[in-house]
Formats: C-alpha cells, sequence, structure tokens
C-alpha cells in the first residue's frame, strides 16, 4: 500500500536537486500511529521509514500493514533512533515525527520548507508567540519552566544570534551535512538537547517555527521527568567542560 497516498494535507513544491527523509519514531506507540497516520503528510517526502525502539503491542505489525518499511534499533533509546535514522536516511533534509499525539503533522511541511531555504535545524516550538505547551493548561508549568530555564541558559552561553525558545522539543528538521557536523553520539533522551547546543556552537542556522503541542494518545511515556531533567543537567555540564571540542 503506497504510504504517500493517504493524506490530502498540502505540500510546497520541492527544490530541485533537494532530497526529503521523514522518519517515524516509535516505542509502544500503537494507538497513537493508527489514530495519526493518515494525517501525516507522507507525500512530502521521498523517503520515509520508521525507527522503532522494540515495540510489542502490535505497533510494528501495523506499520507493516500500511506498507511502511520500519527499522529496528540495536538497542534501545531515543539518542540511538536518531543516530540510526540518521544513518538509514539517503535524503539531504530530514524531519523527525513521533506518533504519541504530542506532535502536530501539518507541521511536516514547514520544517521541510525552512530547511529547504538553507537552514540547518529547524525545530517546531512549543514556547514562541503563536505556540502552545501541553502545559499551558495547568496553573503549575514544572515541565515547561524547567524547560525554559534549560534555554535560557544555553542562549546566555552559546547563542550569538536570535533567541532559541524551544531548546528540546524533539519534532525537529536537520540537515544530514549539519547532522554529521554535530556528531552526536548519546544514546539517550538528551539527544536534542545536544542537537541545539552543538548546532549553536557552531554557528549554524537555526530557525523555530510556532507548533501547537498536543496531548498524549494512549501508550506511556518513557521520559521521566526527573531522570531526564538530571541527564539534561548533565548533558550542560558536559558541553560547558567540551566547549567546541567534540
Amino acid at each position: 500500500m503506497n504510504t504517500k497516498e493517504k493524506t490530502a494535507l498540502p505540500c510546497a513544491a520541492k527544490r530541485p536537486g533537494r532530497s526529503r527523509t521523514l522518519i517515524l519514531l516509535t516505542y509502544n506507540e500503537l494507538e497513537g500511529s493508527t489514530q495519526l497516520y493518515d494525517s501525516i503528510p507522507w507525500q512530502c517526502a521521498d523517503e520515509t521509514f520508521a525507527v522503532d525502539g522494540g515495540s510489542t503491542d502490535g505497533t510494528i505489525e501495523f506499520l507493516r500493514s500500511r506498507g511502511l518499511r520500519v527499522v529496528g534499533q540495536d538497542r534501545r533509546g531515543r539518542g540511538r533512533a536518531f543516530q540510526i535514522g540518521m544513518g538509514e536516511a539517503s535524503g539531504d533534509h530530514v524531519v523527525f515525527f513521533s506518533s504519541d499525539g504530542n506532535e502536530n503533522p501539518a507541521d511536516i511541511p514547514k520544517l521541510f520548507e525552512k530547511l529547504e531555504e538553507g537552514r540547518d535545524l529547524v525545530i517546531a516550538s512549543r514556547m514562541m508567540h503563536g505556540a502552545s505547551n501541553e502545559e499551558d493548561v495547568k496553573f503549575i508549568r514544572l515541565r515547561k519552566w524547567v524547560n525554559l530555564a534549560f534555554t535560557l541558559a544555553v542562549n546566555v552561553l552559546w547563542n550569538r544570534g536570535p533567541y532559541i525558545t524551544d531548546t528540546i522539543n524533539g519534532f525537529r528538521g536537520i540537515s544530514k551535512h549539519a547532522f554529521s557536523r554535530l556528531k552526536c553520539r548519546t544514546d539517550g533522551f538528551d539527544i536534542e538537547f545536544m542537537m541545539t547546543i552543538r548546532a549553536v556552537k557552531l554557528g549554524l542556522k537555526i530557525t523555530e517555527i510556532p507548533t501547537h503541542e498536543g496531548t498524549r494518545i494512549g501508550g506511556v511515556s518513557t521520559a521521566e521527568s526527573w531522570p531526564t531533567g538530571l541527564l539534561f543537567v548533565k548533558r550542560l555540564y558536559k558541553e560547558i567542560a567540551l566547549g567546541s571540542d567534540f
């Protein structure tokens, strides 16, 4: 079954000579995958596949039944999924999308468009004007405030360009050439934070688009708040110590 015929979402014309890869990241996300699959603009990419962390809930079987190639991880971890995805991707520009319900598939074409305008890294920001975070409806927004604190640290320590509002969100696109320069070898949930920090250090062209974060569709998040926050603190200190020597 052709995955690229399943959605009517518009896509801007691709620039000649540039190819696009869309990577779906999954781990026990059957409910989200089944609900979102037909909303994903597969036709916007020249190459599409999933990287799966070892799902046991039927996610792999569902995706393969829809004609999508699924690449299994040799070991668990979100960072490892990014590494495997970039290793498998043949496109010049790569967009990562998670089917847990937090990310809006309608923003996928916008990420590709910004990459084709010459940006190295494009982040779907939940914090900038016109965007929204899942916690915005709450009085206590701990996850958002911690995110903003880490983001402030990155901007103060290294950024000499326009202020980046969301250094952590995993919904993003990057050129394959830029990713190779970042040398991101972590297997953990600090992969996106690491990517952003190193892109800033190298002075790469970074931009953001506003996005509206949705609520999780089924499944269980494997990114526990306190362990993940501690991981980010460790990453921040490591990057301070490393400087540009990576």
